[in-house]
């Protein structure tokens, strides 16, 4: 099975690096050096990642036959794409692929059905639930453990906690509305 592990960002100096925006919780795993990585688009790979190092906070990384800056940015925007073995599971019990999630039944902790999980969309900050319910429309769901404090692969179910406006934009609270506490 195939997982995207990062993003090509721009170049970085004038000798091939390029910074990349990580979308797995193991790039030390992932995006070690000699590893070799799917793309896409596929006619730009595989790359064989050559060396990698942190500056400034981010991840710099060349590969093999990119010598000079041309050659980074012609891989800017491309998806590096790893082989996993679809049995392989996150060593930490609260971290979970993106295939263990999709078509996950998503209910209120009252066991409302909210709809099923159709995608992830991995942002800088926090990952999304994008949820298709039964009427065909999409909910976003910030998947964090306020809002989403169980995940049941064996059931096959998310469990969340939606605050209020969530799911329903009619019941939002607006904050200048709100009574003092």
């Amino acid at each position: 099975m195939q997982l995207v592990v990062a993003r090509i960002g721009r170049a970085h100096g004038i000798k091939g690096e390029v910074t990349v925006e990580v979308r797995t919780d193991e790039p030390e795993l992932r995006l070690a050096p000699g590893a070799v990585l799917a793309t896409e688009p596929s006619a730009t790979g595989p790359l064989t990642i050559a060396t990698g190092r942190v500056h400034s906070g981010r991840l710099l990384l060349r590969f093999e036959g990119v010598q000079d800056r041309t050659g980074a940015e012609a891989l800017r925007n491309t998806l590096l794409i790893a082989e996993v073995d679809p049995e392989e599971v996150p060593e930490d019990p609260e971290e979970f692929y993106d295939h263990q999630l999709i078509d996950l039944d998503v209910v209120t902790r009252d066991g409302a059905t909210v709809g099923r999980i159709a995608e992830i969309s991995h942002l800088p900050y926090q990952d999304l639930l994008i949820v298709r319910r039964p009427d065909g429309s999409e909910v976003l769901i910030p998947f964090v453990g306020e809002i989403v404090p169980e995940i049941d692969l064996q059931e096959q179910r998310a469990v969340i906690d939606p605050p209020p406006g969530l799911l329903d934009e009619s019941q939002a609270e607006i904050a200048a509305e709100r009574e003092d506490s």
